[in-house]
């Protein structure tokens, strides 16, 4: 990578050079290296606390390159850092706009592709926040395969209710949101989220953070600490440009480090934090950007759930447990997490990393302690017996793939069975309503189904943080259980016994558009079941089957409980949107 033999710069050809040579001038390098490899650093910017500190990161990480460069005499032409648009899930959600939260990920993917793609880039360091981006991100890294890696900017410190001392964050926030008192709501509100960073605890920004970390793609050390860490500016940066120093010289590609392994790796790294079921469509995505088929090469549903049976919960963290990820940190790390699983055989440690050491190598010079057995357990004394996710399949979700939490799940359970009556809405919004205007009609062992709120059918799969919040809340104080599936998904925040990703979904005519209110539901996680009692019967299912599609005929080809899209990007997701079991992302 040095210049010692460089010879006297002759311009090639002016018209496309002279920006070249002014970009270099205004970044203070060196415009004769306008022909060296590119290096650059993309930052994920937004409208919310999640990427304030983003700004800074970036910063920070560009001049540690332009030192390197400078220091080193590296045959390296910094360009000027690029940002993508990233949306705040947080204050979308329970609203119209929350299907943009997924199609972001897919617009972030699009914007890195342009801009690595366009510049030739041949070295990036990425900061990347909140949930969606950094997936989106990564994907395109993957697709490039030049040398990179990412930074997880770091999550938010959880709030204090000042009136009983008690940590709060987004999620208690949302969980208060129906309560009849106007002051703990504002004092929630007010108090919830101080300071700046992504989400606090094991949501789905965390769960994709740890997984990426994982997977190879970002050190250990650096998923934990919080946005706010000095060390994230002061030492962070020099690290990751020694990163992608080591992977130039040892020409070590994304593609290197993100295989069957290593992605099987960061699954089960996942289930043990009891992580998001997010987790469940990003895989898929990110495998697909390395060249793998997650479902057939990494693992099948039934060993998925198989693992999820095999690997315990580890960490006594919100939102089914008492702890954030600055006490993750506190404690050691994600590193004392992978240390342990190591030891007890889950993972392979010769996957290589961006470090260029292989997992268990990064672990060994980490040195992390053992588990506190507090907020973090060992796989010896776990937290919880059994996994965080498992994915069902049955008569309502023929072709699997059906998504639930276990971790989160706070009763309702007898012997692995829930039965419920269905109680049928064609939109969140409506959901929505109801539980506000009329909470009281919800009752024991409802079985609440929301639907045309899919990839296509939203479109845009949105997050239900806040109709889940609102009936935790209400099973809490009224001892009950209601249940919830939809063939849109969850916030990593969800708690409860929610199902998501159902699929066919309804706006392609899936059984979920068949189900009627009244309809007997049973969920049996000890077959990994999801099931209709009523389409048991095949004249009952093909009467309303014949029922739907009349409706869907009569009304252009779009079944009438599907809402309209107006724009370009809703209109490509309800085009070109893929199943949740392929990921859910825009065709192609």
């Amino acid at each position: 990578m040095s210049n010692s033999s460089k010879q006297p710069f002759v311009s090639r050809n002016p018209g496309r050079d002279v920006q070249r040579v002014g970009t270099a001038r205004v970044l203070g390098q060196d415009p004769t290296k306008i022909y060296d490899p590119v290096w650059g650093v993309i930052g994920n910017l937004g409208d919310s606390q999640c990427y304030i500190g983003v700004n800074a990161k970036v910063e920070a990480v560009h001049q540690a390159m332009s030192d390197r460069i400078a220091k080193d005499d590296l045959a390296v032409r910094l360009i000027a850092p690029a940002y993508t648009i990233g949306v705040s899930d947080g204050q979308l959600n329970g609203t119209d706009r929350m299907p943009y939260s997924l199609i972001g990920r897919e617009v972030v993917h699009d914007s890195v592709t342009l801009h690595l793609s366009a510049n030739a880039v041949k070295g990036v360091i990425a900061v990347v926040a909140c949930d969606k981006p950094p997936v989106g991100t990564l994907a395109a890294v993957l697709e490039h395969n030049e040398p990179a890696v990412l930074l997880s900017d770091g999550s938010i410190m959880p709030g204090h209710d000042p009136e009983t001392g008690e940590r709060i964050d987004l999620v208690s926030a949302f969980q208060v949101a129906a309560d009849p008192s106007d002051e703990k709501r504002t004092r929630y509100a007010m108090h919830g989220c101080p300071g700046y960073g992504s989400c606090a605890a094991m949501y789905t920004y965390n769960t994709m953070q740890s997984f990426i970390a994982v997977l190879g793609m970002e050190p250990l050390s650096m998923v934990a600490p919080t946005a706010e860490d000095p060390r994230r500016v002061q030492e962070f940066p020099q690290q990751l440009v020694d990163c992608l120093t080591t992977m130039t010289e040892r020409g070590i590609r994304p593609r290197d480090i993100v295989t069957a392994a290593s992605l099987r790796n960061a699954l089960t790294v996942a289930i043990a934090l009891g992580g998001s079921t997010n987790v469940v469509l990003h895989s898929v995505e990110v495998a697909r950007a390395a060249g793998i088929d997650l479902w057939r090469e990494v693992i099948t549903e039934a060993e998925f759930n198989d693992l999820s049976r095999r690997v315990p919960v580890v960490a006594d963290v919100k939102p089914f447990g008492r702890f954030y990820m600055e006490d993750v940190e506190d404690r050691g790390g994600l590193q004392v997490v992978v240390k342990d699983l190591l030891e007890a055989g889950f993972l392979e440690g010769s996957c290589l990393t961006c470090t260029g050491e292989t997992l268990a190598e990064q672990v060994a010079r980490l040195a992390p302690d053992a588990p506190d057995e507090d907020v973090l357990h060992s796989v010896k004394s776990p937290y919880k017996p059994t996994g965080g996710l498992r994915l069902l399949h049955g008569n309502i979700a023929p072709g699997g793939g059906a998504v639930i939490k276990v971790a989160g799940v706070e009763g309702g359970l007898e012997d692995g069975k829930f039965v419920g009556r269905a109680r049928v809405f064609n939109s969140e919004a409506a959901l929505l309503e109801t539980l506000g205007a009329a909470p009281e009609t919800f009752l024991d062992h409802d079985m609440v189904v929301v639907r045309y709120e899919g990839p296509r059918g939203a479109p845009g799969m949105p997050e239900m943080l806040d109709p889940t919040s609102r009936i935790t809340t209400l099973c809490r104080q009224q001892g009950i259980t209601i249940a919830l599936m939809t063939d849109g998904r969850f916030s990593g925040g969800s708690v409860g016994l929610v199902i998501g990703h159902v699929s066919p979904e309804a706006i392609q005519g899936g059984p979920i558009a068949l189900l009627q209110d009244g309809d007997t539901i049973t969920i049996d996680i000890n077959q990994d079941r999801i099931d209709c009692k009523e389409l048991d019967d095949p004249a009952e299912a093909n009467r309303r089957a014949a029922a739907w599609r009349e409706a869907t005929e009569r009304n252009g080809g779009t079944h009438p409980d599907a809402r309209p899209v107006s724009n370009r990007l809703l209109k490509r997701m309800r085009t070109e949107a893929r199943s949740p079991l392929e990921g859910a992302g825009f065709g192609g």
